[in-house]
């Protein structure tokens, strides 16, 4: 009987050179002399460090904390979460996997933009995602959750009347998947979370229009009024019309833009 091998451990020399060179340290003459300030909380160490910092990096692509066309670097994210470079270049190359980072060269790592192409498809599948969410919630949402949804909306309010757009994209993010959580369909969530991955950063585009028509917050409001009622076709048509808003809104941006 032929004894096995065990199977041969992979190393960094036989990685792609386009890829070793990307995820290879810069000189230290090169490193920052302070840490650039980076939307992420440090990790708690009781889990992976990768899985964390990756969840960590696709929470801030989803809330919109970044903005499309950002530039990311591996050893920024490590700082900004207080861990080492492993896995901060982990959660970087998920991402870059699941189209909500993009590698334009060597250690050239980006945020990427939406063409108007991308933004027709995201938009047509959240229509539909989100609206089956919205409308399940209806009906299974805890009465609980429709006050936390009120309270969202105020911190909305207050973060648009401050001109406080990062935090008023937070609320929003929290707001929308607080409603789309009540579905109670994990999988659902996920696919989801998926497209938000990438339309997240260029939520940023619909200020300071949105603060000011406030077209926003009546859907919102108009959402929870049929929650409040029972009523699933008016809660599921209010948060289409939001996504169809945002979607004029981000259109004739990428067009002013030449997209």
């Amino acid at each position: 009987m032929m004894q096995q091998m065990p199977p041969a451990r992979l190393n960094s020399t036989s990685l792609p050179p386009t890829v070793d060179l990307m995820l290879s340290r810069p000189p230290d003459s090169s490193l920052p002399k302070a840490p650039i300030e980076m939307p992420l909380l440090p990790l708690d160490r009781q889990t992976s460090l990768g899985e964390l910092a990756y969840a960590s990096l696709k929470e801030a692509i989803v809330r919109g904390e970044f903005s499309a066309g950002q530039k990311l670097t591996v050893r920024a994210v490590a700082q900004a979460l207080s861990v080492s470079t492993t896995p901060a270049r982990d959660a970087i190359m998920r991402l870059i996997g699941e189209g909500g980072l993009v590698n334009i060269g060597p250690k050239t790592v980006i945020v990427p933009p939406l063409t108007l192409a991308a933004l027709d498809e995201v938009t047509s599948i959240r229509l539909v995602l989100e609206g089956l969410a919205a409308g399940l919630a209806t009906e299974r949402l805890a009465k609980e959750a429709v006050a936390e949804l009120k309270a969202l909306q105020l911190q909305i309010n207050a973060a648009l009347d401050a001109a406080n757009y990062p935090a008023a994209l937070r609320a929003n993010k929290a707001f929308h998947f607080l409603l789309y959580e009540g579905a109670q369909m994990p999988r659902l969530m996920l696919m989801i979370e998926s497209l938000w991955v990438r339309i997240g950063p260029s939520l940023n585009d619909l200020y300071p229009e949105f603060a000011t028509s406030r077209v926003g917050v009546s859907n919102h409001m108009e959402a929870m009024a049929g929650l409040e009622a029972g009523d699933k076709a008016r809660v599921q048509a209010a948060i289409e019309k939001d996504i169809r808003d945002g979607y004029r809104r981000l259109a004739s941006h990428i067009k002013q833009q030449g997209g």
